[in-house]
């Protein structure tokens, strides 16, 4: 539908949105499965991250202005030409790096750096990366391997060559799931970064994972159980991390996969292929009106 085009406050930024990113999260939003934490009253914004031009600033704002590329995270207003934030929640896209990868960095690209961060991996680590093909998942594997740790990603066999070019050793997921694990490595299982739930937390304790190693964020039931680690994006949620994960991704130390875009008036279309739960990367919105074909993009080997 369409809504005012908002006006900036003071100490505000409106920013054009050039592209915004889908999460899995919103599905379950609008099902009713977080009613109590995140309630919706329809009609209804969605999406959180994204990246565009600086539209118009407030009284107050100096760190930006009009023509500045930026990047930021707006719960539920991110699919839309034009959001409104707070100038200190937005934070410099380099010129360099496109618009859709930058529209992931602070959602998923700040989930993976904090879970990561959180684990404190290193060279003597084996670190398990479930839904590795995932947007999350992608993304903390190249993180995990960029601190030395022996990465194992699961997904499903026609994943595999996705994972194997971020660098991991890819295991197929469900039933016999820790059998697999241990024929792949010949040392211990040190940290588990779970993006899947389904037992993936009593996988980790099976393979003698210390429950301080394991970090769920698709399992609060077990995390409870267990006293296992719920740290996301909440902890990296800051422009300086969204700026640093930016900087690495010019740098080609990492690679944001995008696993296909699609226009806004499309939205529809992209979460009824998000909810397939076989993405490589992450699926973007774009609020170009010219065509704008499916892309897949795929991080080099």
């Amino acid at each position: 539908m369409d809504v005012d085009q908002p006006a900036p406050g003071p100490g505000d930024a409106v920013v054009a949105v050039e592209a915004a990113a889908i999460n899995p999260g919103e599905i379950s939003i609008r099902e009713g499965a977080f009613a109590d934490l995140w309630p919706a009253r329809f009609p209804e914004g969605q999406g959180n991250d994204y990246a565009g031009v600086v539209h118009a600033v407030g009284p107050g704002v100096e760190a930006f202005q009009p023509g500045d590329q930026v990047m930021g995270f707006q719960p539920r207003h991110a699919q839309a030409e034009f959001v409104r934030t707070g100038a200190d929640r937005l934070a410099r896209k380099p010129t360099a790096l496109g618009w859709p990868p930058a529209a992931v960095i602070p959602g998923v690209g700040a989930t993976a750096y904090a879970e990561v961060e959180a684990l404190d991996l290193s060279e003597a680590d084996t670190v398990v990366v479930t839904a590795g093909a995932g947007g999350v998942g992608s993304i903390a594997v190249q993180l995990a391997r960029l601190k030395g740790a022996t990465v194992l990603a699961t997904g499903s066999i026609s994943s595999f060559p996705f994972l194997e070019s971020l660098g991991a050793i890819p295991i197929e997921y469900g039933d016999g799931l820790p059998e697999r694990i241990r024929k792949a490595v010949s040392g211990p299982v040190t940290a588990y970064l779970d993006h899947f739930g389904r037992g993936n937390v009593a996988t980790a304790m099976d393979l003698g994972v210390p429950p301080t190693r394991i970090n769920t964020l698709a399992d609060g039931t077990a995390a409870a159980r267990h006293g296992v680690r719920t740290v996301g994006e909440a902890e990296a949620d800051t422009p300086e991390v969204w700026e640093r994960l930016a900087a690495m991704a010019v740098a080609g130390n990492v690679v944001f996969p995008i696993d296909s875009i699609y226009q806004l008036a499309d939205v529809r279309a992209a979460y009824n292929k998000l909810a397939e739960r076989h993405t490589r990367g992450k699926i973007v919105l774009t609020m170009s009106r010219a065509v704008q074909p499916t892309l897949a993009v795929t991080p080099p080997s």
